[in-house]
């Protein structure tokens, strides 16, 4: 029994932690991709975006919320709020999008997916982030 009620605190924490910070709706400086990300784009068709959404939704959606706007029940609790998703996505191109989901966000609850998601993955949902309105 202490062991399921162990991996179910870390589950959770690891939830908690995966939720993406950093501003909410305010206003947001765009950083400058890294040489090793710059230019990448999306090896995946629009397609993608379906396997995308399915990862979304149980990766991100809790802190961004299910239309990428910051506001996911784990997100409301967090400083900086996690960003919202479909503003960042028009001001960006697919190599910010992918530097910042694989990398992760330090100073906010974004954390890294590397090792955690594929590139596959991470890839599928840049193309679902950019279906978000």
């Amino acid at each position: 029994m202490k062991k399921v009620l162990f991996a179910v605190v870390v589950f959770a924490a690891l939830l908690v932690a995966a939720c993406g910070g950093g501003g909410g709706g305010d206003a947001a400086v765009i950083e400058a991709v890294p040489a090793e990300y710059a230019g990448a784009t999306n090896p995946f068709g629009a397609d993608a975006a379906a396997a995308g959404a399915d990862i979304y939704k149980v990766n991100c959606e809790t802190c961004h919320g299910p239309q990428g706007h910051g506001d996911g029940p784990a997100g409301v609790a967090l400083d900086p709020a996690p960003k919202n998703l479909p503003e960042i996505a028009a001001q960006v191109g697919d190599d910010f999008l992918y530097w910042r989901v694989n990398t992760g966000k330090e100073g906010t609850s974004m954390v890294a997916w590397k090792g955690i998601l594929t590139d596959e993955q991470i890839w599928q949902v840049v193309a679902y982030v950019r279906t978000l309105k």
